[in-house]
């Protein structure tokens, strides 16, 4: 089994990713809000790979069943690295894959970064 912090590297912080991660601001009830996460992750992890890392991570030390994050699902996405010119030189960047954890409902992350 990998290392939890091999498979989640870091999160990915953007003006939409911290949006999706305040909810939709239409239900004004807390917890009835879905909240979603976004990270940047290792090329070959999968779905549920990324999934027990994750709760693994977050869950560590809590001992009471209610403070315990559960995740609804994950969906991934490839990013392909774009072509970068150094004089003459033609090179790419390196692939990378983003995870988007989505909570199950009422529950936040106080330590995303944001």
């Amino acid at each position: 089994m990998k290392d939890p912090h091999t498979i989640i590297l870091q999160p990915h912080i953007t003006e939409r990713t911290v949006g999706l991660s305040q909810g939709d601001p239409k239900i004004h009830e807390e917890t009835q809000i879905t909240r979603k996460y976004t990270f940047i992750v290792d090329k070959t992890a999968n779905k549920i790979e990324i999934k027990e890392a994750f709760e693994s991570i977050y869950n560590a030390g809590k001992k009471k069943k209610d403070e315990l994050i559960l995740v609804d699902h994950v969906r991934t996405v490839t990013l392909h690295g774009k072509k970068r010119r150094v004089g003459k030189n033609v090179g790419n960047k390196p692939d990378r894959k983003k995870a988007i954890i989505t909570l199950a409902k009422g529950q936040i992350l106080e330590d995303y970064g944001v």
